[in-house]
């Protein structure tokens, strides 16, 4: 189940209170589901009790409890807690939410999260003469674009060739200071360090090449001075590139190794037992950690962590398209990229063991990963390759 079919779950569940007259309220035309705020529970939480309480005439903890067991008789819902003045938390089936959400992102493949058409909103993006400013305003023009946005992008002279030719930033246009009628910058991030032309060591973002080059200027905030060295080319995983270029280059792996067994991703159950998944949330998300996990260290905190991850891919790109700030795509990348990682050695069967649904199922949810590292690379222009 997915935001937007819980979303009809909770409308569907306002219609039938109404309709045997537990609630007297119009049913809104829709219901916010997100995740759960401090001290709330479970997958998602609705705030749609404390939307209906004024009209409804009660208490909003009252219209929840009013609520709660239309949201139980729900097809895969497993429980509903309510917390607060009234939040509704809801914990899904495992197995429906994963197959749901994996299903999601791989039909839509790299697009996971980009809007559905054009939205006719037309932005102008002006950067200053200089290397940051231009990738940051380039990799900003492309989630804009994701999100439906139609973008124009300008520079104040002429970009460096190593700019657009080795670092791959675009600009639709540029002028000089005397310009008749100068545009104002709206793309201003700490610039680059400039290195000192006496030291052979030092380096720029061009000499680093594309794609850590790119990153070296995406991956700090715009407040901070990034730092351009050439600890962004090595093949460690003190490297955040690394990891997430890393990540993607196993999910490739694994489908190739996959393939030669002889099965495909296929959606379905993962295989936890949903005894793990209750006590998981009885005792959190550290101490499910810490207990034994599921068959081949499959645990359900891992799964939830890795799915919590690319279910926000959509709100990080709208976020970061709202506030032009790339550097949240690359952070949510290392994230995804670190909770994929540890699930990898339980896709593949072991010794002489067959492929199972559960393997098809685990090999889905990993190539549904990949699917979010090459959609979000691409993104900030740099590449997602299938060997490192």
């Amino acid at each position: 189940m997915t935001p937007v079919e819980l979303s009809r779950t909770v409308l569907c569940a306002v219609r039938r209170a109404v309709d045997d007259g537990e609630l007297s309220v119009v049913v809104p035309g829709q219901a916010l589901v997100t995740a759960p705020g401090p001290g709330g529970c479970g997958d998602y939480a609705t705030t749609i009790a404390l939307q209906l309480a004024r009209p409804a005439g009660q208490p909003p903890r009252r219209v929840a409890e009013v609520l709660r067991p239309y949201l139980l008789g729900a097809s895969g819902v497993r429980d509903v807690v309510v917390t607060g003045p009234g939040f509704l938390n809801i914990s899904l089936r495992r197995a429906e939410v994963s197959a749901a959400l994996v299903g999601e992102i791989l039909r839509a493949g790299t697009r996971y999260g980009h809007a559905d058409g054009p939205t006719g909103q037309l932005v102008q993006l002006h950067a200053p003469h200089e290397v940051r400013a231009v990738v940051v305003m380039d990799a900003v023009a492309r989630v804009l674009r994701s999100q439906g946005v139609l973008v124009r992008t300008s520079c104040a002279a002429r970009p460096e060739p190593g700019w657009t030719e080795v670092l791959g930033a675009r600009v639709d246009a540029y002028g000089t200071p005397d310009s008749p009628a100068p545009l104002d910058v709206n793309v201003r991030p700490v610039p680059a360090p400039v290195p000192a032309t006496s030291d052979p060591a030092a380096l720029d973002a061009v000499a680093l090449g594309r794609d850590a080059g790119r990153w070296a200027l995406l991956q700090p905030a715009a407040h901070d001075r990034p730092r351009i060295g050439d600890e962004h080319l090595s093949q460690r995983e003190a490297n955040p590139l690394f990891r997430v270029r890393y990540a993607h280059a196993r999910v490739r792996a694994l489908g190739r190794n996959a393939a030669d067994l002889g099965f495909a991703a296929r959606l379905g159950d993962l295989d936890i037992p949903e005894a793990e998944v209750e006590a998981e949330d009885s005792r959190g998300a550290e101490g499910a950690r810490g207990a034994a996990g599921s068959p081949q260290g499959v645990g359900a905190a891992r799964v939830r962590e890795l799915e919590a991850a690319l279910a926000d891919h959509p709100r990080v790109l709208a976020a970061v398209a709202a506030q032009r700030a790339p550097d949240r795509l690359a952070r949510h990348l290392v994230a995804v990229a670190d909770a994929a990682v540890p699930l990898f050695p339980a896709v593949l069967p072991r010794g002489e063991e067959k492929p199972l649904a559960a393997h098809r199922a685990r090999l889905a949810l990993a190539e549904a990963a990949g699917a979010v590292l090459a959609g979000g690379l691409s993104l900030l222009g740099i590449d997602a390759p299938d060997h490192l």
